[in-house]
Order: C-alpha cells, then sequence, then structure tokens
C-alpha cells in the first residue's frame, strides 16, 4: 500500500483521494496522537479558497472533537499564518487545508506541531497506522463533557497581519506595488499588509469564487502579474500561490525573480547588518549556478539540499542559518518563522529595495542567471525510471556533453504524477535539444499520462 503521506502532507483530488471520510479519520488520527501528551489537546485548522475546503474543515474538526480535541477555526488564511499562531498561542497543533499551487479540484491536509514545524516523516506514519485504526473503529469515543470543542476565531488573520507587518521598521510609502493573490488564502490580507506599511496597492487576482484559485494567476502564472505591472507602471510586482507559501517578484521592467535571486538579496542585507548566521544561504539542487557564484562573491557561503522546503528547514534548524528556500519562491527566515511564508517574503524585500533607493532591476543585477530549462513529463508511472537502462543513457550522455559548464537533474516530483528534467548550462539551444531527448525517453518508457 501507497504511503498515505505525501511530501507536504495528504493530497489528491477531492471525493475521488481525499474524501471527507478520509478527513475525519484525520482528524481522528490526529487528536489520539497530539493527546498522549495532553488530555485535551487543541488545534488551530485554516484553510485556503478552494470550494472543496469547507466541507473537509467540518469533517477534520468533527474528526478531531470525537476524539476529545478542541478545534479553532481560523478560516481562510495562509499557511504561514497557521505555522505563526500555533506557536504564538501555544496550541498543540495546526492543520492546513490545502493543495498549495495545485488546481481547484485537489486538496490536501497537512500537519504543524506546537512549534510551528511540519510533522517529521515517523510522526506522520504513527499518524497513518492511527488514521487506519479509526477506520477500524479502534480509537477512543469519549462521550459527555469529554467531546471536544468548535471555537470560530476568523479575527486570527488580523494577528498575522500585525505580525508580518512587525518584521520590517520601513515605510513603503512611495512605492507602487502590484500584488497578484492568485485567488487564494492571501487574497484579502496580502493587499491589507501591503497597504497598512503605506504602498500604493492595485491589487489582481483577490477575488477568489472557490473554483478560480491559481487558474492563470499568482506565482506559477506570472503573465498576468507582469502586464500589470507595466501597464502602471509600477515599481514591483508581488506574487503569491494558493496558500501563500511562496513569493515571486515581478521587476518594474517586467523581469521576474526567482527564489534564488530573492534569497540572495535579502541575505546580502542580513549579512550587512552582521545578522547572517554563518554568512550561510540554505538552498537545493534546483538553485541555479548563478546563484552559487554570486553568493562566493559576496561572501557568503551556499548549501544544496533534495528539492522540498522540509529538507532545507530541516538543514537551517540543524545549523541555525537564518534564510533558506527554494528557486520556486519558498523562502524562510527561520528568525521570523517555521515555515515558507511568501507575505513576509515580500515585505523583507520591499524593505530592502525600499531602504537601497534603486529600482528592483537594478538589485537583481546582484544576479547572473545561467539559461535554465525544466520540462515536466506527466507519467502513468514515477517508479522504476533509475534503473531503466534507456533513461540512464540518455541522462549520462547528456551530463557528458555538458562537462563542467553545466549539469542535468532528473527527479520525480513529490506531489503530482510527474517527472522533472532540468538542464542549466551556457547555452539555451543546447539545453532545449538535451532536455527533450531526455523527456521523450522517459515519456515513451514510462508512459504518457492524460493531463
Amino acid at each position: 500500500m501507497a504511503r498515505l503521506f505525501g511530501t507536504d502532507g495528504v493530497r489528491g483530488v477531492v471525493n475521488e483521494f481525499l474524501t471527507p471520510e478520509l478527513a475525519y479519520h484525520l482528524g481522528r488520527a490526529a487528536a489520539s496522537y497530539f493527546s498522549r501528551s495532553k488530555k485535551r489537546p487543541k488545534f488551530l485548522i485554516g484553510r485556503d479558497t478552494r470550494i472543496s475546503g469547507a466541507m473537509l474543515e467540518n469533517a477534520l474538526a468533527a474528526g478531531i472533537c470525537s476524539v476529545g480535541g478542541d478545534v479553532v477555526i481560523a478560516g481562510v488564511i495562509p499557511t504561514p499564518a497557521v505555522a505563526y499562531l500555533v506557536r504564538k498561542h501555544g496550541w498543540d497543533a495546526g492543520v492546513v487545508i490545502s493543495a498549495s499551487h495545485n488546481k481547484f479540484p485537489d486538496n490536501g491536509i497537512k500537519f504543524f506541531d506546537g512549534e510551528g514545524y511540519k510533522l517529521q516523516d515517523a510522526v506522520e506514519d504513527e499518524l497513518e497506522e492511527l488514521c487506519r485504526k479509526s477506520g477500524e473503529n479502534e480509537l477512543p469515543r469519549p462521550i459527555g463533557g469529554d467531546i471536544g470543542r468548535i471555537i470560530q476565531a476568523q479575527e486570527l488573520a488580523r494577528e498575522y497581519e500585525d505580525f508580518v507587518q512587525s518584521t520590517i521598521d520601513v515605510s513603503l510609502e512611495g512605492l507602487t506595488v502590484v500584488y497578484d493573490g492568485a485567488n487564494g488564502a492571501a487574497a484579502t490580507v496580502g493587499p491589507e499588509i501591503l497597504q497598512r506599511l503605506g504602498a500604493k496597492v492595485i491589487a489582481i487576482n483577490v477575488t477568489p469564487d472557490g473554483v478560480n484559485i491559481n487558474e492563470n494567476a499568482g506565482s506559477t502564472h506570472m503573465e498576468g502579474l507582469r502586464e500589470a505591472v507595466l501597464a502602471h507602471g509600477a515599481d514591483v510586482g508581488v506574487a503569491n500561490d494558493g496558500d501563500a507559501d511562496r513569493c515571486l517578484f515581478i521587476d518594474e521592467k517586467g523581469n521576474t525573480l526567482d527564489g534564488d535571486q530573492i534569497m540572495l538579496l535579502c541575505a546580502k542585507h542580513l549579512k550587512e547588518q552582521n545578522k547572517l548566521h554563518d554568512n550561510m544561504i540554505v538552498g537545493t539542487v534546483m538553485s541555479n549556478i548563478g546563484f552559487h557564484k554570486a553568493a562566493k562573491e559576496m561572501g557568503m557561503q551556499t548549501y544544496s539540499t533534495a528539492v522540498g522546503d522540509r529538507y532545507v528547514l530541516e538543514k537551517m534548524r540543524e545549523g541555525g542559518y537564518s534564510i533558506g528556500g527554494e528557486q520556486s519562491g519558498h523562502v524562510i527566515f527561520l528568525d521570523y518563522n517555521t515555515t515558507g511564508d511568501g507575505l513576509l517574503t515580500a515585505v523583507q524585500l520591499l524593505s530592502v529595495l525600499k531602504e537601497s533607493g534603486k529600482t528592483m532591476s537594478e538589485l537583481a543585477g546582484i544576479m547572473v542567471k545561467y539559461p535554465q530549462l525544466l520540462i515536466n513529463v506527466r507519467v502513468v508511472t514515477k517508479t522504476g525510471w533509475e534503473e531503466n537502462p534507456l533513461i540512464q543513457a540518455e541522462i549520462s550522455e547528456a551530463i557528458r556533453e555538458l562537462g563542467e559548464d553545466g549539469r542535468i537533474l532528473v527527479r520525480p516530483s513529490g506531489t503530482e504524477p510527474l517527472i522533472r528534467v532540468m538542464a542549466e548550462g551556457p547555452e539555451q539551444e543546447q539545453l532545449e535539444r538535451l532536455c527533450h531527448t531526455i523527456a521523450e525517453t522517459i515519456g515513451r518508457e514510462q508512459g504518457l499520462a492524460d493531463e
């Protein structure tokens, strides 16, 4: 049987894989686990704007209460807000109902512990076993006053806004910012935070209807934000994804700043303030070669983890490092929050921009990006490709051809039926040829799946 938890919680198509019954049993499992250390554990539940969110929220809350746990319902709120609020209030666990940047038919359930960190694999394995026992009616069912309570607390979003605003002491007055909320969890709080800090905000994709989350919007679809920045003559564009744990930027000329560039600029600022621990930035194997070269030139070190913000965070906690993240826009400021935080990232870089007196395109010149091409191959199966001699032969030949001037990275997605092929090097045409050759071989050998 496949593992229930993936790289970012339990995720899948609602009513096909992620059913309300599964959400109910996950709630019972989580309440049983956390009641080991506290008789009446308290959970905070937040969600994004998907049409399925309220249904899953109610099922999950019912499961928690049926085992004697209490539930605080925050409603629609960014993922990083849940991590922050659990820690602030001393609650026992947090749960986010979101499928992040995925399309709206998907949804997900991910857990945070009382310190605001995502659960370790071993704990998720225990939850999975408890979920099975719940389905077989082997978990406790208290009665009377021992049944859990549900508390509505939509006002918690304001506490998160206050927190994000408090992380900088610079007014953003004078900056015109186009903000893209992806019709997701930050559609309301995103513009409010920037306006409270003094920026002139032009908000797009901030009218969620349950099915338009991430639809041609947000950090995975930057075209609309680019057009809006140029049309309004704005200083900068900011894009979050559906649950607002990612952030990407558009400069005043319409160019995209990815997570590598954001981390470099913020790390440089921290270094100048003597706040960058060990002068280290934690990236991933997807980080651009230019990221590593620029950091070295500025007297900073870099470390590359496997892809996934949980691996970045593990390394950051191990070394006590200040900043880390992914090219995709997951950026972690461990001095402030315990997970990728798209709004925190936005205000941190905007404060750097305001203090510099420069344009965003001038700041972005800190790094020369090597051409990088990524192809996602939607496959029938993600397993077995590592042992396939034809696939491995194509990868080896591409590596040989690029030599020390580039690299090839092939890896399966942790959340979708995809195998990702990335090539990086000095010449775009060469990358396209090598990348497509490998992708075609993978599709042929693993079987192409329908979109």
